[in-house]
């Protein structure tokens, strides 16, 4: 994990996060006692930079960074522009994107800063997530819509075959 968030800082993306299952697995998989960390589908980096929404950029980086860990699934997303894919008014700022992902227990990001320390940003809280909760954010709380696309998240994913302790808030 610290070589990843190593690669992260390395690349000195503006307000850049790793973000979402990168944390949430872990701690799952600890929460579990997993000797064996759960393989992932994607590491999400976000960052935020609205002098460039071009996805392209998103793809320099993404390439960058799988020269660095290639064997690494890296997924970057400026949250500059995901607004525009979400369907969502304009973010503020990583962490406000952060706010806006779908679960409490994903929406986290971390990072180092330029001394090494571990920087965690929770805007919905840690609570859910230390106790295996899995409950839509606030903003996902607002609209049926946005609660649609959360229990859509929830049967596609399917976290309880692995993390069968998990409590998850189906809102039907």
């Amino acid at each position: 994990m610290m070589k990843i968030l190593e690669a992260v800082r390395d690349l000195q993306l503006p307000d850049g996060w790793v973000s979402a299952g990168f944390i949430r697995s872990k701690i799952w998989d600890t929460l579990h006692g997993f000797r064996k960390r759960t393989p992932l589908p994607d590491v999400d980096v976000i960052y935020f930079d609205p002098e460039n929404l071009d996805e392209s950029e998103e793809k320099k980086r993404e390439e960058h960074l799988r020269n660095v860990l290639p064997l690494v699934p890296w997924s970057v997303k400026n949250q500059a522009r995901m607004h525009l894919v979400n369907d969502d008014p304009p973010y503020t700022s990583s962490v406000d994107a952060i706010s806006k992902f779908p679960e409490t227990a994903t929406a986290l990001g971390i990072k180092l800063d330029a001394t090494g320390r571990v920087i965690l940003a929770a805007p919905c809280g840690v609570e859910d997530v230390l106790q295996g909760a899995v409950r839509p954010t606030p903003f996902f709380r607002e609209s049926e819509a946005r609660l649609a696309v959360y229990r859509e998240r929830v049967l596609k994913k399917n976290w309880a075959a692995t993390w069968e302790m998990l409590d998850i808030w189906g809102g039907y």
